[in-house]
Parts: C-alpha cells; sequence; structure tokens
C-alpha cells in the first residue's frame, strides 16, 4: 500500500489538519511551513503539535510532509538571497523538531546563471550548515523539471548534491511526477527503467515520498505545469502503476493538483480504489 493525501493549509492548526485529512478520507498529507510565497513560519503551539501526533498514531497515517517556501534559493547568485533561504531552512528545520519522524521537502534552488556546478556546491554547502547528528526530520530534495537555471531537472544532479552532504542519513528524495516527465523521464511507456535508473543513480532507498500530479505539458518540455489526474500528458493508466509499482509501496504519496477540496476527495478515494483493486 501506499499512503494518500494532498496540502493542506496549516492556518487552523496542525490537528486540525490531521481531522480534515481524516475527513478527506486519506492518511497523509503536506503542508507549507510559511506562506508558499515567502513569509514568517506559523508559530508552532506544542499542545497542538502533541495533539496532531496523536492523531497520526491513532489513525494509522503514514509520514507528513512538510514543504519549503518557493521562495527559498540555496543557490542564488545573489548572498543575499542565499543567506536568507538558509535562514528559512534552518528555522523550518527547528519547528519540524517538534513533529520527529516526519519529512521536510524543497525545491533544491535555481543558480540564476553561476552554473550548475557552483549551484550544487551551495545547496551542499547550506545542507552541512543546516543539519545536525540527532535531528528527527528527513529533508527531502525535490525531482524538478528542469526550467530555466533549476537544479534538480536531472536524477545525477541531485546524486551530485547527496554525496556532498556529510550528514547523509538525514536526507533523500521526492519524486514529483509531473516534474520528471516534464524533465523527460518518460513514465507512461517505460516506468521501470525510469525507477531503475533512477536506482542506479539515486538508490530507492533514498526515496521517501512522491509529489502526485498528472502534467499538463508534453514530456521533456521543461515547464512545470501541474494537470488533475488523468486529465494531463501522462494519464491515469500510468498514474494507475506508478501508484501501484512495488518499488514504490509504503511511501506517503501527495496530490498537489489543482483542485477543491472535493476534487482532493475524488482524487484520493480513486487512489484508494486502485489499491483495493490490486491491479
Amino acid at each position: 500500500m501506499i499512503y494518500i493525501g494532498c496540502h493542506l493549509s496549516v492556518t487552523d492548526g496542525y490537528a486540525a489538519m490531521g481531522e480534515t485529512m481524516l475527513r478527506f478520507g486519506g492518511n497523509t498529507f503536506a503542508f507549507f511551513t510559511r506562506n508558499p510565497r515567502g513569509g514568517r513560519s506559523k508559530p508552532l503551539n506544542e499542545p497542538d503539535a502533541l495533539a496532531l501526533g496523536s492523531l497520526l498514531a491513532r489513525e494509522g497515517f503514514g509520514p507528513l510532509t512538510a514543504h519549503g517556501s518557493y521562495t527559498m534559493n540555496l543557490c542564488s547568485a545573489n548572498p543575499v538571497t542565499r543567506e536568507n533561504g538558509l535562514d528559512m531552512l534552518q528555522k523550518d528545520l527547528a519547528l519540524m523538531e517538534h513533529l520527529p519522524g516526519n519529512l521536510y521537502n524543497f525545491h533544491p534552488g535555481a543558480h540564476t546563471g553561476q552554473g550548475a556546478q557552483t549551484g550544487i556546491d551551495q545547496i551542499a554547502q547550506a545542507l552541512n550548515r543546516a543539519l545536525w547528528p540527532d535531528m528527527h526530520t528527513t529533508v527531502l530534495l525535490e525531482t524538478m523539471a528542469g526550467k530555466g537555471t533549476e537544479i534538480g531537472g536531472s536524477f545525477a544532479q541531485l546524486r551530485e548534491i547527496l554525496d556532498r552532504v556529510e550528514l547523509r542519513d538525514h536526507v533523500g528524495v521526492c519524486l514529483d511526477t509531473c516534474h520528471v516527465w516534464d524533465a523527460g523521464y518518460d513514465l507512461v511507456r517505460d516506468l521501470d527503467g525510469v525507477l531503475t535508473q533512477f536506482d542506479r543513480i539515486v538508490g530507492l532507498g533514498r526515496l521517501k515520498a512522491v509529489h502526485f500530479n498528472d502534467s499538463k505539458n508534453e514530456l521533456g518540455s521543461h515547464k512545470d505545469r501541474h494537470a488533475k489526474l488523468g486529465e494531463g500528458q501522462i494519464g491515469l493508466p500510468a498514474l494507475h502503476r506508478i501508484a501501484l509499482h512495488p518499488a514504490l509501496q509504503g511511501l506517503p504519496f501527495t496530490l498537489e493538483t489543482p483542485n477543491d477540496d472535493e476534487g482532493y476527495i475524488r482524487e484520493i478515494h480513486l487512489v484508494q480504489d486502485w489499491m483495493a483493486q490490486g491491479s
């Protein structure tokens, strides 16, 4: 089985997000630690965090995936932007210690003209400054579409970052289906080949979460435009195969499709029906 859920707003509190996902019928969810376009993180209320932890254990939830701000860029050519990004990362990881055992996902960043190797070095340097040995959160690099000067549009770039991180037990990868499709990895005609390539380059043991999306774009477009399940170029048959693939079982799948609440409920139930059918 996989765990399935969607992004929720932290505005009403952490335990409230768990109650919302129960109402949706899911058993994991993702949330932004702060406004996705920047700003301060929401202060965490300790009793609220404890209430969420109790709910997760009682209801058999899978790991949650917090998401870093889209404005966090650890490899910008602007040193002020890099330092601001590191500050966001450090504060977010301190907050995540109140929700132990969960995941923190972020976009690796855009090198903004410095070159990919410089960007890769800067991302790894930031992680080496932010991680500490006894932390309780696994930090995930997200696979990207390769738009513009984005880092992470290839599995090889992610591996290069991981190889430079000192505390490797605390880092992993989140695979976004829209992004890898847009980056040129053919999930429709060669899913096994894509996962084999990921395993050879990164290692399936490093894969800790999936962002489960269709794509509005053709294979290799490098555009990053998500679509509802079955309404894009990946399509329901391929998404069905991804959800049931043996290599991905036990992972939290987060829907990042352009939906309202009712749309997310329908997609959660769709994926659960696939799991119940088992083929």
